[in-house]
């Protein structure tokens, strides 16, 4: 029987050093492996693609194309940068069996990537395979999730025990799974992808810039019935947020509302849409209210709750974008 062929990609956007990292990482897991790793600069603007490529060929990586390096000219986001390299593929137009997606700012401990192929190779429903992601602190991350709903958005803004207790179905972040499991979809740091589930589904959204667009991607492939797994024995660390600056964020970027905006109304229509917003803001005055008698931070950017309305509002009264075609992306694709 054929080896399984696997494409590792890593966007890069302005983080060479941790760039290479992980793709040093990424190169040692695929030892014995057939396939190579794409390396896409998702247009950074700065000296990544210089320190990269330089990087690639002192290193020896290039040899037999192991390691190719695709400059973008303009950062279209997490799924354009993504897409590239996918369409891409193994080159010379060869499609790998398998899709493997890892941040610039994380890196597969032994044996991590051995563990998904593992994953998919004995469960043919399997569509997407996640890994158990911990910090370099050692601290697990929440990368096992639900998919949103209005009760889950209700729930999580309120972050009230009675609340969560009532709607504990709808939670969307899991407790992670200590073996095997199905979940609805899992973080895009480190995930196997199947390539007949992208065949059948298609490929990212590139509307989302960043975020909700992996979520998106799992959410079409469960209702063509692929499924997606967290495997727990897959490891892999990850710094977090290094790219977007998210845990540093001044004010939640209009592109994060935009994102789960078009998701929700993508997945549900524009009534649910609006629902789990209302739902989000109600929420969000109930965790206000106990912030207040309790003295205690609030905890979200500055101004999230004005921002968040005031984005609703302004997309309430906003005529509905027609649907486009998007490069290498069907309209089906897109209207899923």
């Amino acid at each position: 029987m054929r080896a399984p062929t696997i494409q590792v990609i890593v966007v890069n956007y302005r983080t060479p050093e941790l760039t290479l990292k992980a793709t040093a990482a990424a190169l040692r897991e695929m030892e014995g492996l057939d396939g190579r790793i794409t390396v896409v600069d998702n247009g950074s603007g700065d000296d990544s693609v210089a320190l990269i490529a330089e990087a690639i060929a002192r290193n020896g990586w290039d040899a037999d194309g192991r390691v190719v390096l695709m400059p973008n000219a303009q950062n279209g986001g997490f799924g354009a940068g993504n897409n590239a390299a996918i369409r891409d593929g193994l080159g010379a137009g060869r499609a790998p069996d398998f899709h493997y997606l890892l941040n610039s700012d994380a890196w597969p401990e032994p044996g991590a990537i051995r563990a998904l192929l593992r994953v998919m190779q004995e469960n043919r429903d399997c569509g997407f395979a996640g890994s158990c992601i911990r910090g370099v602190d050692g601290a697990p991350h929440q990368t096992a999730f639900r998919f949103p709903s209005i009760a889950g958005e209700f729930e999580g803004a309120a972050r009230t025990g009675i609340v969560t207790r009532l709607l504990k179905g709808s939670v969307v972040p899991l407790p992670a799974p200590q073996t095997l499991s199905c979940v609805d979809w899992v973080a895009g740091a480190s995930v196997l992808i199947r390539r007949r589930t992208l065949n059948e589904i298609g490929l990212f959204d590139e509307r989302f810039f960043l975020y909700f667009e992996e979520t998106d991607l799992s959410y079409r492939g469960a209702r063509a019935g692929w499924k997606t797994y967290y495997e727990p024995r897959s490891e892999v660390v990850h710094v977090g947020s290094v790219s977007t600056g998210m845990k540093t964020w001044a004010r939640t970027p209009g592109y994060w509302f935009g994102s789960r905006l078009h998701y929700f109304t993508k997945a549900h229509g524009r009534a649910y849409a609006a629902a789990a917003t209302l739902a989000r803001i109600a929420g969000g005055l109930i965790w206000r209210l106990r912030c207040a008698l309790s003295r205690r931070p609030v905890g979200e950017p500055p101004h999230f709750l004005r921002d968040l309305i005031a984005h609703g509002l302004r997309r309430a009264f906003r005529r509905a974008p027609h649907a486009r075609t998007l490069r290498g992306t069907t309209m089906k694709d897109v209207n899923q």
